[in-house]
């Protein structure tokens, strides 16, 4: 790994932490990092302004067209829009635009990054399943939802906890129980659990655990 690009896949369900540490990581390793569900959140924001216009035709061209700097935008955090990507990743022909892109950023990183990093809800199996290193970063759903009702909170001051919960729940159904790229953890990735964690904590635990991977590695070399 430390001769090679460095491949690194977190799936997770929402507001568990795992984008924070995903950027944490990308930065302190300099990968490529990239959140996959914010794409399904830029289309879902483009149909629920767009409704009569979204079809596949419409969506080919949207994705095709997408700019990183998109991506962060405050506009995909609202719960509705959450959801609704939720609704629109059942879908196996916009699935598999999207896991287009997302294979090509993680197997071509732009220059200058020692890898990439990419988390979502397949990546560890479906776009990444040779990855260097895979994590299954999780937390009581109680939790991640009062992490993601604080931070809702900025953008909304009506919105509810017990409204975020709920919509948490709902997110977790669908992730876990639709019929294309479900979410799970695989046989081979690393399960942390961030309930009780910091985030510093966290990503020192995460931390240690790739530099063991890559002193490991390059002993066989």
């Amino acid at each position: 790994m430390n001769k090679k690009s460095i491949k690194i896949a977190i799936d997770s369900p929402a507001g568990a932490g795992a984008g924070t540490q995903a950027k944490l990581i990308s930065q302190y390793y300099n990968l490529f990092y990239l959140d996959t569900g914010k794409i399904y959140r830029l289309l879902a924001y483009y149909k629920l302004k767009n409704p009569k216009k979204f079809n596949l035709s419409f969506i080919r061209k949207k994705v095709k067209k997408i700019k990183l700097s998109e991506l962060n935008n405050k506009k995909l955090l609202p719960n509705e829009i959450g959801f609704e990507a939720s609704i629109i990743s059942k879908n196996k022909k916009i699935r598999g635009l999207v896991d287009k892109i997302q294979k090509k950023y993680a197997y071509k990183p732009p220059k200058g990054f020692n890898g990439s990093c990419l988390d979502g809800r397949d990546i560890t199996y479906n776009i990444l399943p040779d990855a260097d290193i895979k994590f299954f970063i999780t937390a009581n759903v109680k939790i991640r939802a009062r992490r993601r009702y604080k931070e809702l909170k900025l953008l909304n001051k009506n919105i509810k906890y017990p409204d975020v919960l709920k919509s948490i729940k709902k997110r977790d159904n669908n992730d876990y129980k639709r019929k294309i790229s479900p979410l799970k953890r695989t046989s081979d990735s690393i399960l942390i659990n961030t309930t009780n964690l910091t985030i510093n904590k966290c990503f020192n635990l995460i931390k240690k655990i790739i530099n063991k991977k890559i002193k490991s590695t390059s002993k066989t070399i």
